[in-house]
């Protein structure tokens, strides 16, 4: 996650030293005009809210790098993350809210910057934004789709990303289960591992530790995230003059910033956050109404939940706290939240509209069902069967204690997707969570939450 390096340098900022050492870098961060002939952009909010992206070049990778930590692939030049960076308007309290790179995107109508082409408005998958139209196309497909007006575009990239992971001396992450990735090189027993650079963008990167793929990734920058917060605030590095120069010139000197957004901006917001720290931070991911929403020329996307998105933003534009401490339902304590499941419902009964009832009782409950049931080739089953592809068992466990009296049944090559086929003995589906609230639950979790304990 490229983009959590430059909030780091804001929080190291607020030990209000190095101000002629962090203004004396001004000339070397590259500038790009992310807002220039903008217009009907959306009303100005309280607070500050910074687009924070993380792109895929790597043009500065050693070849040595490349082969360690699997980086070979050709660029798609476009963001490998984006999040949105709310900053309170009392600069008491960060919230950081992912946008999946697979979201259904609609371009608003733009012109080529190189061609000169004038396009009209069509879909995309949300990443792709940027290889279209750059940080201007980014911005303005964002600004569309949340009516959040973004103050200040930040860019970084694999190196910066790397470089200052190493300047830090590593960040301490901690895992209950095994994270092997074969596309990244990513390989994690379970424990307390304090990354570096190299590995810690396998971290950051890694889609196919399990099920959740692209929605497991963004829970874990955003714990990362948390984690680096903390390394920053509680390791002396602020009140350490060289190792805070040493920082800002590993960020400062391999991001891409708006015009608007110079150094001295970033001292006086670090020192308004003197006081920041992992507990100041809330993180969250815009809700997903429909996985696998597939658009003819785009491919299968994201779709997001109209309703919960529009009062997650309508938060963000009233400088409204994302989390609210409610006490919470009673709810079985499970592995794997119910948001990072998958879930195909098959009606395994005679009994009309079976399939239905169960496919929106899982999703009430939080489960990521197709919302499309289907009749199952068997309408005599007496009991409720939940599917699974062995690889992903500890998700299956996790659905079937929401299935009281379901019984398990493991299925080769099934693949991401569990399956549920409704039985004669349906009767509810308990409510369940999980036991991590790091592990991938869409409500909003503080940054102290998510530490290593």
């Amino acid at each position: 996650m490229r983009a959590v390096t430059t909030l780091s340098v804001v929080v190291l900022a607020s030990a209000g030293i190095g101000h002629a050492v962090v203004t004396s870098l001004d000339a070397d961060i590259a500038r790009v005009d992310a807002f220039k002939d903008m217009k009907n952009r959306p009303r100005a909010g309280h607070g500050m809210n910074v687009l924070l992206v993380g792109t895929d070049g790597r043009d500065r990778i050693t070849e040595a790098e490349r082969q360690k930590y699997r980086l070979g692939g050709a660029p798609c030049h476009c963001t490998d993350t984006m999040m949105i960076v709310h900053i309170s308007e009392d600069r008491e309290r960060a919230s950081v809210v992912s946008l999946p790179r697979d979201s259904y995107a609609m371009t608003p109508a733009h012109t080529d910057g190189t061609t000169g082409e004038r396009h009209r408005g069509h879909p995309v998958k949300l990443n792709a934004a940027y290889a279209e139209g750059g940080p201007q196309l980014t911005v303005r497909t964002v600004e569309n789709m949340t009516r959040v007006k973004i103050d200040h575009y930040l860019e970084v990239d694999f190196t910066s990303f790397m470089k200052t992971v190493d300047v830090l001396g590593g960040v301490k992450i901690c895992t209950a289960e095994p994270l092997k990735d074969t596309y990244t090189g990513l390989d994690l027993p379970p424990g307390t591992h304090t990354l570096q650079g190299g590995q810690a963008l396998q971290y950051v990167r890694s889609r196919h530790v399990d099920g959740a793929s692209d929605l497991g990734r963004m829970q874990r920058q955003q714990r990362f995230l948390a984690a680096l917060i903390d390394r920053t605030t509680s390791s002396g590095i602020l009140l350490n003059p060289m190792k805070f120069r040493d920082i800002t010139r590993a960020v400062l000197g391999s991001v891409r910033a708006d015009k608007g957004f110079g150094t001295h901006e970033l001292l006086d917001l670090g020192r308004a956050m003197r006081n920041f720290s992992p507990s100041s931070s809330e993180f969250t991911t815009v809700p997903i109404g429909q996985m696998g929403y597939a658009v003819k020329g785009v491919g299968s996307t994201l779709k997001w939940d109209a309703k919960k998105a529009g009062r997650l933003f309508q938060s963000l534009r009233d400088d409204k706290p994302l989390s609210v401490h409610k006490p919470k339902a009673k709810a079985l304590r499970v592995d794997v939240a119910p948001q990072q499941i998958r879930v195909q419902v098959e009606n395994g009964t005679a009994t009309a509209g079976l399939g239905k009832r169960v496919d929106a009782a899982l999703a009430a409950t939080g489960f990521r069902t197709t919302r499309l049931p289907v009749n199952a080739a068997d309408r005599t089953l007496k009991r409720t069967v939940v599917a699974y592809d062995p690889r992903w068992d500890r998700s299956a466990k996790s659905l079937a204690a929401a299935l009281p009296g379901s019984e398990l049944r493991a299925v080769k090559g099934l693949g991401a997707t569990l399956k549920v086929i409704a039985g004669a003995d349906f009767r509810e589906v308990r409510k369940v969570r999980a036991v991590d609230p790091a592990q991938g639950e869409f409500g909003v979790v503080r940054g102290d939450e998510v530490l290593c304990s």
